[in-house]
């Protein structure tokens, strides 16, 4: 991937080097004020402490020997040793021609770990945001040419599943997989998503209220974890009907996982696990339970041990976290492993990372927990369904689709190769996606429906139906043979900025890279979409008679289509043909 901050700050490391001061990272941020350059470089009042001089004199020692360089049109000095930089146009149409997007392939597997589905229940709104963001996560670190591995981690395993199938042999005593010696593989039951949609919730509930029934489901989840035969059997169906219906959302959601492992895979390794750590005397008893010390002498907020196994003999969530990771490197090898999960969740990584690095099981794994904020309401309070329960994720799409399909121009008919149909579901996606992407990830966020469903302002449509604008100006430009294959002039301050901005992109990925966050993204996106209209809006492009003019703004809204493309594939948004 081309980078011209790269350029600039080799440029400016070796001007340094010239005039002998010794800097070890130099970097170059966009400009404030345009007016005085189009780049600017900060790293001189640090220069000044060292060499105990003025920082306007350190400054100005870099700039003349700076503006020997036919690379820049203009290099200042501002306020206390500011060093502002004003491309040529030359120089700037040479770089933006180049047509290198891509990055090189990099021998590093980074796991990521999201979506967190579990089974037996629908997805609700409360999934969305961990699907977003880490399909996201999953697709830059690809873009930018890491290995990746992708699993969902079903919650496949305990309590929730034993008061469902606890719940099922109520209801249907007669089927085979509750007799003591079953032997009927061949039945099929007839369980439909719905079904247990239904099941789990009053199952949950009425657990809650009799103290007989919840005793009875911790039984039914011991058979469960037994894999007493029949028990087991009617999970693996349980599991097929259910894990169907997940694929289906996270289909819409343009999200797919590389592995659907789940509580139970991990609860295998569990054994394994206990003889290791055994070996390292490094689990103690605690009222009759056995815990892991994670604590450390600099915590400024108490951190409990971690509770490795219940005093009945049970284990927990974190047991099978620290399972899972334990077999995520001995089968994978990942170089980092990613968790994309609700941030109220940061106590019990904090937990299981600790005990992972404590028991060496994860020596050369880099272990990262990206949290994330909520997303509520329009009323800033948590998303609801108008009687006050929690929405269906598909609930939450369907009302999108719905709200986005009553706004789709008229003029927008069904073809063979998109429906209006379709066409809404996409523009729902991208703004369902682009409003759950917009915020810095651990932030909250309002989810209003009216303002991101609107095609003016940062919204998921708004990028949309430009996107389809620059292709349809190629188009255009197609049928009236117009060739175009490179930026020939700047004409005016509308295309400079266009192509100023479009210089930010490895920047800008690299961000969102580094901090596991994708606003850096959408607001790019946002930025640089809204900085095309103003020049689409003030240049009549298929109508100018200067041929240089006009190949040099058909190309460059070539460039920026093509970014936009690229960009809103990372973020998993779709682009229909028309709206």
């Amino acid at each position: 991937m081309k980078s011209i901050y790269k350029i600039l700050e080799n440029k400016i490391s070796d001007a340094l080097n010239k005039c002998h001061y010794e800097v070890d990272n130099v970097v170059v941020n966009e400009g404030n004020l345009k007016e005085l350059g189009d780049y600017q470089f900060n790293g001189i009042m640090p220069l000044a402490k060292v060499y105990h001089k003025n920082p306007v004199d350190i400054a100005n020692d870099v700039v003349n020997v700076l503006k020997e360089d036919k690379f820049f049109k203009d290099v200042n000095v501002a306020g206390p040793g500011f060093i502002n930089l004003k491309i040529c146009d030359d120089a700037l149409i040479e770089f933006t021609n180049i047509d290198d997007y891509t990055y090189p392939k990099k021998d590093k597997l980074i796991f990521l770990d999201y979506g967190g589905a579990n089974v037996a229940k629908s997805l609700h709104v409360g999934h969305l945001r961990s699907v977003n963001i880490g399909e996201a996560l999953k697709r830059l670190c690809e873009f930018l040419g890491y290995k990746t591995i992708s699993d969902t981690h079903l919650g496949d395993w305990g309590r929730p599943l034993g008061l469902v199938i606890l719940e099922l042999s109520k209801r249907y005593p007669d089927w085979p997989f509750f007799k003591e010696n079953y032997d009927n593989e061949e039945f099929k039951a007839p369980i439909t998503n719905s079904l247990l949609e239904e099941i789990y919730p009053y199952a949950s509930d009425r657990a809650k209220e009799d103290e007989n029934y919840l005793k009875e489901a911790q039984e039914m989840t011991k058979r469960l974890q037994n894999k007493e035969k029949g028990i087991y059997a009617l999970w693996k169906q349980i599991m097929a009907v259910s894990k169907e219906d997940i694929k289906k959302n996270y289909d819409r959601l343009n999200a797919s996982f590389d592995l659907y492992k789940g509580e139970m895979d991990a609860e295998g390794v569990v054994p394994e696990l206990l003889n290791y750590l055994d070996r390292l005397n490094i689990v103690y008893e605690s009222e009759g339970a056995k815990v892991i010390d994670v604590s450390k002498e600099d915590d400024k907020l108490e951190i409990p041990p971690m509770l490795l196994i219940k005093s009945d003999g049970g284990i927990l969530y974190s047991t099978t976290e620290l399972a899972t990771i334990y077999d995520r490197v001995k089968n994978y090898h990942p170089d980092e492993i990613w968790y994309i999960a609700d941030k109220r969740q940061t106590l019990h990584f904090t937990q299981v990372f600790r005990a992972s690095v404590k028991a060496h099981i994860s020596p050369n794994t880099n272990l990262v927990f990206a949290g994330f904020g909520t997303m509520n309401g329009k009323d800033g309070k948590p998303f609801k369904t108008r009687d006050g329960g929690v929405m269906n994720l598909s609930t939450l799409l369907d009302e999108v689709k719905a709200e986005c399909l009553k706004r789709l121009n008229a003029n927008v008919l069904d073809t063979k190769e998109e429906t209006r149909d379709d066409i809404a579901e996409k523009i729902a996606i991208s703004t369902i996606k682009y409003a759950d992407l917009l915020p810095v990830r651990e932030t909250d966020y309002n989810f209003d429906l009216d303002k991101f469903c609107d095609l003016d302002g940062k919204t998921g449509p708004f990028i949309l139906y430009s996107t389809i604008r620059m292709k349809s100006l190629l188009n255009k430009a197609k049928e009236n043979n117009l060739e175009y294959n490179e930026i020939k002039v700047i004409a005016n301050e509308y295309d400079r900025n266009v192509i100023l901005t479009l210089n930010n992109l490895d920047k800008i990925l690299m961000s969102a890279f580094n901090s596991k966050s994708l606003n850096d993204i959408t607001d790019y996106l946002y930025k640089l979409t809204t900085c095309y209209n103003r020049f689409y809006t003030e240049n009549i492009i298929l109508k100018e008679e200067d041929k240089d003019k006009q190949t040099s703004w058909l190309y460059l809204t070539k460039i920026v289509y093509e970014v936009n493309m690229l960009l809103l594939n990372i973020l998993a948004i779709n682009v229909p043909k028309k709206m």
